[in-house]
């Protein structure tokens, strides 16, 4: 079976196919991106569910 993996139809110059170091930055940019949307995403459940909490306890700490 002959198996062909380019996946554009004009072909990179090899430099930029192994430039390792521009690879691995675009790479870390996408990672870091789904990393941050991961983490909003946790803390805006989070804050809906705090938010929640602090409507159903009383207001204790006014009594001062």
């Amino acid at each position: 079976m002959n198996q062909e993996h380019i996946a554009t139809v004009n072909p990179l110059p090899s430099t930029i196919l192994h430039n390792s170091a521009e690879v691995r930055r675009q790479y870390t940019r996408a990672a870091a991106k789904q990393a941050m949307q991961f983490f909003r995403r946790k803390v805006r459940i989070f804050n809906r569910k705090a938010a929640v909490v602090a409507q159903e306890i009383p207001q204790v700490q006014g009594g001062h």
